[in-house]
């Protein structure tokens, strides 16, 4: 059977026993790092440990200022409030993408706007973006609109599925064309490059991710990258509730955030970091290593990096032929009934309910796609 032949090439891969989706891994300073935070008493949003994991990470990434948050999704939010996204603009996304990136938009009172997906990278099509822009944009001054809906359309957010990089050439030219600020969503894609340069770090700004689950933990988290000192800035600001800096006072110039990230986070952080090119070769080896186990399997292919593109492989992710389509959740059944945790796609950001009425574009590739994916454990440790 089907669903027989995909269990046997994971077990294959993992051995006996139970295999996560993905689980982080510590396996450097990070016990030291935290009982120096606790010993220091600054735990919170004040400390050396925080200064230091934004450094690094903009050290590491190539970009000019990383500012580190509570989550990836805060990092959005701020992102494209900095990005001149206002109340009631529409933003384009992708339908095929985890539901905080279609949050983040709404946190601002602005209206996702969904795109659909190519299949080689996962992310935004950009011709099929300008095709469908084409029908339902005017310019109006000097921004364009929707001509359905009468609203702004003020920014694009490509997001770097599963950390494989988007074509952000095309999308830089769509997004030049129709005069939208370009806001990277690259919480899954530390450690990868399109082209040489790291994500995130390509568009006005980009946000990173550091959850659980993601190829480097700080437990809860997200940061902020950009090449431009006068939006970092702004950034830490509006993060650090605005409060103007005074040895005792309390002045807010802005509606501002509480959404710094902690010190105790970013010392984890500051540990993770020093591993994460071991990981990354780790995620290589194991693509490897899945390509070949499922090299005779039919009716699948391995996702895979495209030519110019260095992808992280945070999520190992198998793609269903159109035929085998309706045996997806057959397989995701065997796999997870062998204690092999694998995973369909997100539902659509149009099929949940909170999103159903936004505007969207055709969405044929996203909508086959979403039947198709299965992420395969995807652990450093498994390699």
């Amino acid at each position: 059977m089907f669903a027989d032949s995909i269990v046997r090439a994971l077990r294959s891969i993992v051995g006996e026993g139970n295999s996560p989706l993905h689980e982080p891994r510590f396996a450097g300073n990070e016990q030291r790092y935290v009982l120096e935070c606790l010993a220091s008493t600054y735990v919170s949003s004040v400390g050396a440990y925080v200064e230091r994991f934004e450094k690094e990470l903009a050290a590491y990434t190539g970009a000019r200022r990383a500012v580190a948050v509570v989550n990836g999704t805060a990092a959005l939010q701020v992102a494209l409030q900095l990005a001149g996204v206002r109340a009631d603009d529409e933003v384009i996304v992708p339908a095929l993408t985890f539901v905080a990136t279609a949050n983040a938009v709404r946190y601002l009172n602005a209206v996702p706007h969904f795109a659909d997906s190519e299949e080689a990278t996962l992310g935004l099509d950009p011709r099929a973006l300008r095709d469908w822009l084409k029908s339902v944009a005017e310019p109006t001054g000097d921004a364009y609109r929707n001509r359905q809906t009468g609203r702004r359309i003020s920014a694009l957010v490509p997001m770097h599925t599963f950390g494989h990089p988007c074509d952000m050439d095309g999308l830089f030219a769509v997004a030049h064309d129709y005069r939208l600020a370009l806001v990277e969503d690259a919480a899954e894609s530390l450690g990868s490059f399109y082209k040489g340069q790291h994500t995130g770090t390509l568009g006005l700004l980009g946000t990173l991710s550091f959850n659980g689950n993601k190829i480097v933990t700080t437990g809860g988290g997200g940061a902020i990258l950009t090449n431009d000192e006068s939006l970092a800035d702004h950034a830490k600001h509006l993060t650090t509730t605005a409060k103007q800096p005074h040895r005792w006072d309390y002045v807010h110039d802005e509606v501002g955030y509480n959404f710094r990230m902690p010190n105790l986070n970013a010392a984890l952080g500051c540990a993770q970091l020093e591993q994460l090119p071991e990981f990354l070769a780790s995620k290589r080896r194991l693509f490897g290593r899945y390509k070949e186990a499922f090299a005779s399997v039919k009716d699948v292919r391995l996702m895979e990096e495209l030519s110019g593109c260095e992808s992280n492989y945070w999520l190992q992710t198998l793609i269903l032929s159109e035929n085998a389509a309706v045996q997806r959740d057959e397989v995701l059944q065997a796999a997870n009934d062998a204690g092999l945790m694998t995973r369909p796609a997100w539902r659509l950001m149009h099929q949940l309910a909170p999103y159903q009425e936004c505007p969207r574009a055709p969405l044929p590739v996203a909508e086959s796609l979403a039947k198709r994916l299965i992420n395969l454990p995807s652990s450093a440790g498994l390699a």
